[in-house]
């Protein structure tokens, strides 16, 4: 008697892949499973996972792509859950010959969007069908529910949505985490944005973490205890919930694991496609970018340590007001957070309206309201702004965040006066803060910039007694002529 035809496949085994196939079998789906195999290193994958965790479950496995494409009903959805770059290229070819019309490929991995626009491209002509699906909330929202993010061909969607959103995070009020962003590289772009805004807010948590333990000298017990006493408040977050967990753990000798992890950030690329993307649509990212910078500093721990001989400095103040500098902190991480996520839906906006992908910006937010990695509390007040009748031009103008900010804005700024006086670094609550600051300024320096550039290279620039896009150049030595630049911006 012949098998059943699957619901869906998924291809690629590692720790992502085996917890989505075991996520969408226990929502009913039948699912195929398979494997890219590299001779003498990846053999017998397949094996392990149906014969281990996938042992009597509503799974199959392939070692063979022909055999694993044919188990599929049509229209075949075929999840790919394998490295970015080259190696979902090579994949699609292998599946293009084998595949029939309207068949979907779903990539979830973490491709560039710029790489899920064209493969939307290529595949659709070849009369298939292409979701590029942002996936966020690693190992245990992969089993459990996570947030994913798709886009691409719109036809795909009907056929799609059934499985990933059964297979989503569902937030508080029951709406599955996974919604339509829109078409071409969109999913993938908003996962980025997700990426880079999670870069900033582990960075921010950081220096949270840094001014109590290195200027006020708390023990990691009590920190622990701070960070838990956050996350009941406006501050409810993973990333706060989980810290408060890692000041706690201790290892196998009884000490705290965290003061025996080496001070030497990774990273694997998101973050700084952020910022490279944000500077390209021409969008201020700079607390991303602090975050991203930071954690390449960080790496450079030989010449850290080198200058850290070279240049003494230490903490000169008493410190008697430890309550006061504490709330001080929660206002430095929460109104730098706001920041951060400001700056992140700004980008969005941007490439939203760049690339004619009409983003539903109030959707995005309640998206990450479970399952991904930045999932926080005042997403619903981001979406609630968004959905408002009058749509704020920026985050921070909507009354609701403008009201927080107002409030925040005293302890903040004291806050990163006193780590600089006391040589403590806090890059990202400073940057966020020179954000603010800058934003709320009708009136910049940046006259001296256009002057500068016009005396050395004839650039142009506007002037306050004239509308706006009318350009002049200024003969500024005598002895120029009038032949000046054409205007336009990166």
């Amino acid at each position: 008697m012949e098998k059943q035809k699957s619901d869906i496949g998924l291809i690629g085994l590692a720790v992502m892949g085996e917890n989505l196939a075991l996520n969408m079998e226990s929502k009913n789906w039948q699912v195929s499973v398979y494997n890219r195999t590299v001779p003498g290193i990846e053999e017998g994958v397949v094996d392990r996972f149906v014969n281990g965790r996938g042992k009597g479950k509503n799974i199959q496995g392939f070692t063979d792509i022909k055999d694993f494409v044919e188990s599929i009903a049509a229209p075949r959805k075929i999840m790919m859950m394998v490295r970015a770059g080259s190696a979902v290229d090579e994949l699609m070819e292998q599946l293009f010959p084998l595949l029939s019309a309207g068949d979907i490929l779903i990539d979830g991995g973490n491709s560039n969007y710029e790489d899920t626009n064209r493969r939307v491209e290529l595949t659709e002509s070849k009369g298939f069908l292409f979701v590029g699906s942002g996936v966020s909330g690693g190992e245990e929202g992969a089993l459990n529910g996570a947030s994913i993010m798709p886009g691409g061909s719109a036809e795909a969607w009907a056929h799609v949505s059934p499985i990933l959103q059964s297979i989503a995070a569902k937030a508080p009020d029951g709406t599955p985490c996974c919604q339509w962003v829109g078409p071409a590289g969109s999913g993938h772009f908003v996962k980025m944005i997700h990426n880079g805004i999670e870069y900033g807010d582990m960075q921010l948590i950081a220096e949270a973490y840094w001014v109590m333990k290195n200027f006020l000298g708390i023990d990691n017990e009590e920190m622990a205890s701070i960070f838990t006493g956050w996350n009941e408040g406006k501050l409810r977050s993973y990333l706060i919930e989980i810290t408060a967990r890692i000041l706690q753990h201790k290892d196998k000798s009884g000490d705290y694991l965290v003061d025996k992890i080496l001070d030497a950030a990774g990273q694997k690329g998101t973050g700084k496609w952020s910022v490279i993307n944000a500077m390209e649509l021409g969008m201020p990212l700079g607390l991303i970018a602090s975050a991203v910078f930071e954690r390449s500093l960080s790496s450079q721990k030989a010449l850290r340590e080198m200058a850290s001989r070279q240049y003494k400095h230490g903490h000169r103040q008493a410190v008697y007001n430890k309550p006061e500098l504490v709330d001080e902190i929660y206002s430095a991480l929460y109104a730098s957070k706001l920041v951060s996520y400001a700056q992140g839906f700004a980008v969005l906006k941007q490439a939203s309206d760049s690339f004619g992908w009409k983003l539903n910006l109030s959707s995005v937010a309640r998206m990450w309201r479970g399952g991904c990695i930045i999932r926080s509390a005042f997403l619903n007040d981001i979406a609630a702004a968004f959905e408002a009748e009058e749509k704020p031009e920026h985050l921070l103008l909507a009354p609701y965040f403008k009201e927080e900010m107002q409030q925040l804005l005293p302890g903040w700024k004291s806050l990163v006066g006193q780590a600089m006086h006391e040589e403590l670094p806090v890059p990202a609550f400073s940057s966020a803060l020179n954000y603010f600051y800058s934003l709320i300024s009708d009136t910049l320096p940046a006259n001296m910039v256009q002057a500068q550039r016009d005396y050395f290279g004839a650039h142009t620039f506007e002037r306050t007694d004239n509308p706006r896009g009318t350009f002049f150049h200024e003969n500024w030595t005598g002895h120029g002529g009038n032949t000046k630049s054409g205007t336009y911006n990166v």
